[in-house]
Order: C-alpha cells, then sequence, then structure tokens
C-alpha cells in the first residue's frame, strides 16, 4: 500500500493553524481520500501533561514560588511526545494510506524553546538533535502572520491565556518563522500569508497540497 502524506501545519498562536487543519481535511476527505487530523502536544499521556503545564495546572514547587518547569525540561518532554505521537498515531495512519494533517511538529519545538530559552543557534542545534528521529513532513505549511494580528485573534477565546501566550514573545516567534527554513533546509516548507480571510488562507494551502500530490485544480 502507498504511504499517505504527512502534512504539517504550522505558526504562532493565532496564526489559524487548527482552523486550516480542519478545513484541510475536509476538503482532501471530499476527494474521497483518508485522512487523520492530529495535533501536539498529543492526546497522548506525555501530551495530556505538557498540555496541563501550559495551563498553569502543573508547576515545578521552590523556595521561590511555585514555577513552569524550564524550557530545557520543556523541549525534552516535547520531543518525548513526538516519538510516541508517532509511534502510536502517525506512522501506523500513514502505514495505512492515510493521509496526516498534524496542528504542529517540531518546528515549534525549536521555535518556542529557543526563543522562550533567550538563547540562539546553540539552543535551536540542541534542540533539533533531540529531534532528531523524527519522521520529516512531506509538505510543511508555516502560517505567517503579524503578532498583533494573532493577539488580537487569541484576545477573542474564551480560554486563558497559556504559558507562551505573551505578546513580547509571540512577536519574537513571528520573527523566528519567518526564518524557519534554515533550521529544516532538507524539509519542504511552504510560507502562506494568513494575514487574509480564512477562505484566501485555505485557498493557498490547498495549491500546496495539490502541488504535493501532483495534482492541479
Amino acid at each position: 500500500m502507498i504511504e499517505g502524506h504527512f502534512i504539517v501545519i504550522e505558526g504562532i498562536d493565532g496564526s489559524g493553524t487548527t482552523t486550516q487543519c480542519s478545513i484541510l481535511a475536509s476538503r482532501l476527505t471530499g476527494k474521497g481520500l483518508p485522512v487523520h487530523v492530529t495535533r501536539e502536544p498529543s492526546d497522548g499521556p506525555v501530551g495530556v501533561l505538557i498540555r496541563q503545564i501550559l495551563i498553569g495546572r502543573v508547576v515545578v514547587p521552590g523556595s521561590h514560588g511555585a514555577r513552569p518547569p524550564s524550557w530545557a525540561t520543556m523541549a525534552a518532554l516535547f520531543a518525548a511526545d513526538r516519538l510516541d505521537h508517532l509511534e502510536a498515531e502517525i506512522l501506523p495512519n500513514l502505514h495505512d494510506g492515510v493521509s496526516v494533517i498534524s496542528d504542529r511538529y517540531d518546528h515549534s519545538s525549536v521555535a518556542y524553546q529557543t526563543v522562550s530559552s533567550g538563547g540562539g543557534s546553540d539552543v535551536s542545534s540542541w534542540v533539533l538533535d533531540l529531534n532528531r528521529r523524527a519522521r520529516r513532513p512531506d509538505l510543511t505549511l508555516v502560517l505567517d502572520v503579524d503578532a498583533d494580528v494573532a493577539a488580537t485573534r487569541r484576545g477573542l477565546r474564551s480560554s486563558n491565556p497559556e504559558l507562551y501566550e505573551v505578546g513580547e514573545m509571540q512577536a519574537e516567534l513571528a520573527k523566528f518563522y519567518e526564518n524557519i527554513d534554515a533550521m529544516f533546509p532538507a524539509d519542504r516548507i511552504r510560507h502562506i500569508d494568513a494575514g487574509r480571510g480564512v477562505d484566501e488562507v485555505a485557498d493557498a494551502i490547498w495549491d500546496e497540497v495539490m502541488k504535493l500530490r501532483g495534482e492541479s485544480e
């Protein structure tokens, strides 16, 4: 059986990754193609722990009060979740001929842990090394959006801000994502202007996915 395609949609918080994953899945399903949508952090055991950390339900006690785990601990947790995610969910679906669409992947780890650590290339290299056994996507779509626009979108959500949803950090992440290709020179990465309307962004994503599949519409 021919493997399904592994497609990742990336971007800062509020860029529209979750919305676009859902739209893309619907369009592929409409063509009669089997599709599985997933996300990172995953819904596996390590992913659930990470999500609890992100919303402040799990903290590290200390003499100066409770705090989130360090950026290095978070990088290790994300890498562990990713490998479990691959083994339990992504690879089995791909091997069955199902295309997998993931809301984030290791590009997020490199971006978020590098920026949150305040580090540079040494941090990026270490995070990349942690994820060196992660299967590469067939296509990564980066949703580029102005940090202020993304902040406005996040403000419309009913949930409380998560660990990394801080204005200054998100602005730095937006800049990092603009040049994420340099971190993954062998990956097929395409940038999408996500400052446009939802349908326009979805159409741009669809064009790239059709090119991946060798189709044109």
